[in-house]
């Protein structure tokens, strides 16, 4: 089984692995090296079963990410309390039948980061969110200090909505502020990126979660590799040797992909 831990200074048990879910309502713009159809309900159910058989109870999602939010609710409407959801604010992605691509926009005003929460737990049908995120557009220090987010998740944190809130990073500044601030830290650390392991270290001062996302670069380390290498475990391998990552987030709508992320995965903690 899939390991868990405390989520920062919180009381909330993560599992050290977490399925993302960008590909269950969004496959346009995206960084991927392949292009895909949206998943149908079963497959999305077998997925779910599968990450829940293996002990995964963390998922990940966000308003930009499409439909995911509005299938998640549907498809957890009856075991809601059997997953932690980290959804995310800042970001939205707009996307209609004559825009092929689709675009992103930001917003990090108090105004639409309550409205993005309530949206939110109307999506995933439910009265509290477990994590929310700031979905950074790449100018992190100015968003945590010139920007009323960070005290609008703080003041929603006080009221019950949020249990917890945090940060997607893109810059190591921005992840060391926010490790003074928030409870968790999203951020790319691989074998060919360390730039973020002061974040690490400093979080493991202060009891902050790390979060690692891209830690497949979104899917190219398998285009990349040598026909002998097995990337993937490779890759999982580094995540997890330190001891500070929380959880390392793998998003996939392959069940036979999952199946093997979560066995590779127990296999680089040592666990199978």
């Amino acid at each position: 089984m899939i390991p868990r831990k405390r989520l920062g200074r919180t009381d909330i048990e993560i599992s050290s692995f977490g399925l993302g879910t960008v590909k269950f309502g969004r496959n346009q713009s995206l960084k991927y090296p392949d292009q895909f159809e949206l998943p149908h309900d079963q497959q999305l159910r077998d997925l779910l079963a599968c990450a829940r058989d293996f002990g995964v109870n963390l998922l990940d999602t966000a308003p930009a990410y499409g439909y995911s939010e509005e299938r998640l609710g549907d498809l957890l409407k009856k075991e809601r309390k059997e997953w932690v959801i980290s959804t995310k604010v800042g970001e939205e992605f707009e996307h209609n039948e004559f825009d092929t691509e689709g675009k992103s926009w930001f917003d990090f005003s108090a105004k639409h980061t309550r409205l993005s929460v309530e949206r939110s737990m109307r999506r995933l049908r439910t009265d509290y969110l477990d994590l929310v995120l700031i979905h950074s557009d790449g100018n992190d220090v100015g968003i945590l200090t010139q920007t009323p987010v960070v005290q609008t998740l703080q003041q929603l944190k006080q009221e019950g909505w949020i249990r917890a809130f945090g940060i997607s990073s893109k810059t190591l500044e921005g992840s060391l502020l926010a490790a003074d601030v928030c409870d968790a830290v999203m951020m790319v650390y691989t074998a060919n990126y360390t730039d973020e392991l002061p974040t690490i270290e400093k979080s493991v001062r202060q009891n902050v979660a790390i979060l690692l996302k891209k830690v497949l670069d979104s899917g190219h380390i398998c285009h990349d590799a040598q026909p002998a290498e097995d990337p993937i475990q490779a890759a999982l391998d580094f995540a997890y040797a330190h001891p500070g990552v929380t959880s390392a987030i793998l998003g996939t709508v392959n069940l036979q992909h999952l199946r093997a992320n979560l066995i590779k995965a127990l296999r680089a903690q040592k666990l199978a």
